[in-house]
């Protein structure tokens, strides 16, 4: 199948639930994409709310708080929300490659000897295996009672370590602090994957909420190899289909998408940090390659953007919807009146 790249936009919005038909809950549309960027909690918080059309942050906040939403770090040594029944398989597909990479090489760094780590296996284990969630100050002072130094880094790293080993994750936030509990306490069970198998259900997942997508986009945000990502694609097999947009090669479920949903009825107001743009290497599809820096800054934040009918046309604050956007050129009016309402539905998200 050959398109153009309004079309692949389209399937997109689509995919991402960013279209007409929105999912059912805060759940569904967290388990739609795999995986939400989370590094910024309210920007994730609207993320999920826009595509799954809550009424208010509370309902998306609390499926967080219930634990049927986990905030953790399941790849790239980033923060995301998934699904409680797909961390497991996710985490042990891709936080291995991050913890065998990068934490094995800040271990050395921070002086944390095997011994040192064993000790805060046990501490950390100690003070959560009940269930209960604690705010990181509580299991710093932990640490320091065990003998085992917060300074410099050191605690945080304890922490990431454990929730790529599989150990920890994030919990309910108590007042303004995040929390973390005993895994094992906290979500449920289940069989792990063999290799191959959980590698051809990320590549299905991963397409069911972003395709169109090559596999260079799926490495990008897996952390895999570019190598793995294509064998993932690989061995999806049958469940996809090559499409051609523009020139380019993508693969896609078969069928998925195909009749290009309803579009938007308006311009979309996407949160910093959305997956519409960071879930793909190649962004040039839905913002200009003279607009990259204005939504990429270099200090590495990924502005709010508005989108109209799939491209990025502009950003609008982080402080608010309220304040007027920036655009990239002037809009039609019912376009800007479109923005205006996106606006407004935004500010009722956050005052429900």
């Amino acid at each position: 199948m050959t398109g153009t790249l309004a079309s692949l936009r389209a399937r997109r919005l689509a995919a991402q639930h960013l279209g007409a038909e929105k999912a059912t809950s805060p759940v569904a549309a967290v388990q739609r994409l795999l995986a939400v960027q989370a590094q910024d909690p309210v920007a994730a918080c609207w993320a999920i709310g826009l595509r799954s059309g809550a009424r208010s942050a509370a309902a998306v906040e609390a499926a967080v708080a219930e634990g049927r939403i986990v905030r953790t770090w399941p790849m790239r040594g980033t923060l995301h929300h998934v699904a409680a029944e797909d961390l497991r398989w996710l985490q042990g597909l891709l936080a291995t490659r991050y913890l065998d990479r990068e934490l094995a090489r800040q271990a050395r760094g921070r002086g944390l000897d095997a011994n040192t780590l064993a000790s805060a296996r046990r501490t950390i284990e100690h003070r959560l295996r009940d269930g209960r969630p604690l705010p990181r100050p509580v299991l710093y002072e932990a640490l320091e009672t065990a003998g085992i130094a917060t300074a410099g880094g050191r605690g945080l790293y304890v922490l990431l370590r454990l929730v790529h080993e599989g150990l920890l994750c994030q919990g309910p936030r108590i007042g303004r602090q995040p929390s973390f509990v005993w895994l094992d306490a906290w979500v449920a069970p289940a069989p792990a994957l063999a290799r191959e198998e959980a590698l051809a259900r990320l590549a299905v997942r991963y397409l069911a909420g972003h395709g169109p997508a090559t596999a260079q986009d799926l490495a990008w945000w897996s952390g895999l190899t570019l190598r793995d990502a294509s064998l993932a694609l690989h061995l999806a097999g049958d469940d996809l289909e090559a499409l051609d947009f523009d020139g380019v090669s993508y693969r896609d479920l078969a069928g998925a998408n195909a009749a290009s949903t309803r579009p938007p009825r308006g311009p979309l107001l996407l949160p910093a940090f959305d997956e519409y743009l960071l879930g793909y290497k190649d962004r040039t599809p839905v913002l200009a390659p003279d607009e990259h820096r204005r939504v990429f800054t270099l200090n590495g934040i990924i502005q709010p953007c508005v989108v109209v009918r799939g491209r990025v046309v502009g950003t609008w604050p982080r402080t608010g919807a309220d304040a007027p956007p920036s655009l990239f050129a002037p809009l039609a009016g019912a376009e800007l009146a479109g923005i205006e309402a996106a606006a407004r539905r935004h500010a009722r998200f956050w005052q429900a």
